[in-house]
């Protein structure tokens, strides 16, 4: 990956579930240090204060215009809930900080716009989540695409099926808010994917629906408690990307278990079988009429975790070239998915008025 001219310093904005993935790519990164966190559980900060890695402790923020206004904060790393993103993001760079957020981007395509154009007249750089699409899984298939081995991509699907987070997380309401649900929460992962795989999405048709009223959490201190359900949960629909390909997409918490790939790319020479876009490595197979067989790995960041996006952020600003996991990418994948969901409402297809570059390839040498 490189190293940046200096270590960056980060400030975290959240201290929940998803903090403790990011502690354990910063312990195994010397580009980027923790100086500074801040959440409305003061006690939830402190406990991430206490375990960071690199020796010293950063200090607790009181609140988020604390942290952005601190010296020894470089960049934010923003791991509030969805509805949160945007504001914590135009707190950041209101501040003059760069930004590194996890998705969505934002709620909606208006705060989406105001954080893309906030950075560009600022001159900072804003990433985003999924970084999973820069390991070796999803990079070793894109490079068989780009080299040709499927021939010229025809179609791809993509599923995300299961029974619902209240199954596993202790305050699961947010998956169910304005914000939430199947298709905003883990749509990102595989629309980035598909993204980097076959290009932007030009156009896109789909259908939605919301079987339960309420949900119950299933584990925790607050097992038993019932919430309402405000968002669709079954999502499926049909990508037309730029170059001609079609992917098909389902994300659902409304399926109990399914036998149904991740995500697959067909070709006119062969096809490929890629692993769970929710991580980072993972076999890619290929068939080409012969039966399956797994690829070498030939490009992606090895062992790489929740982060390896705000460090290739580091080093590009310090090389002078665009970050991969970027604002852009994020707000196209935001669009998509924002798109699809009018056009599942509206009954018919939609065009998608947004689009982005393909971010450059991670290359394994």
């Amino acid at each position: 990956m490189g190293e940046p001219l200096k270590p960056w310093n980060i400030g975290i904005v959240g201290a929940g579930k998803i903090s403790g993935a990011y502690l354990a790519t910063l312990e195994r990164l010397t580009s980027l240090r923790l100086t500074a966190v801040t959440d409305l559980d003061r006690s939830r900060a402190r406990a991430i204060a206490e375990q960071a890695p690199g020796g010293g402790e950063p200090a607790v923020a009181e609140s988020v215009a604390d942290l952005v206004a601190r010296d020894d904060v470089d960049a934010v790393l923003n791991l509030t809930i969805p509805a949160a993103h945007a504001e914590v993001a135009l707190a950041a760079l209101g501040a003059g900080k760069h930004v590194y957020g996890e998705k969505p981007l934002a709620a909606n395509r208006k705060e989406a716009d105001a954080v893309l154009e906030t950075a560009r007249t600022a001159g900072l750089r804003v990433g985003c989540a999924p970084d999973t699409v820069l390991g070796t899984g999803t990079q070793t298939a894109r490079k068989a695409v780009d080299d040709g081995l499927i021939g010229r991509p025809v179609a791809a699907t993509a599923f995300m099926t299961t029974a619902g987070h209240e199954t596993w997380h202790p305050d699961p309401e947010f998956y169910y808010q304005p914000g939430g649900g199947p298709l905003l929460d883990m749509g990102p992962y595989y629309l980035s994917a598909l993204v980097h795989l076959l290009g932007p999405v030009v156009r896109v048709t789909g259908a939605s629906s919301r079987p339960r009223a309420q949900r119950t959490i299933g584990s925790g201190p607050r097992a038993g408690h019932a919430f309402p359900v405000e968002v669709d949960t079954h999502i499926t629909g049909v990508l037309e990307h730029a170059g001609g390909a079609l992917s098909t997409l389902v994300m659902s918490f409304d399926i109990h278990a399914a036998r149904l790939p991740r995500i697959e790319v067909h070709g006119t020479d062969a096809s490929l079988s890629l692993p769970d876009p929710n991580g980072f490595d993972g076999a890619v197979e290929i068939h080409r009429g012969d039966g399956w067989t797994t690829l070498p790995v030939s490009a992606g960041y090895p062992d790489a975790g929740r982060g390896v996006g705000l460090a290739d952020l580091a080093v590009a600003l310090s090389a002078g070239r665009p970050h991969r996991a970027s604002a852009e990418l994020a707000a196209h994948v935001l669009d998509i998915m924002l798109t699809l969901m009018d056009a599942a409402a509206q009954g018919r297809a939609l065009q998608v008025t947004s689009s982005c570059e393909r971010p450059a390839p991670v290359d394994g040498r």
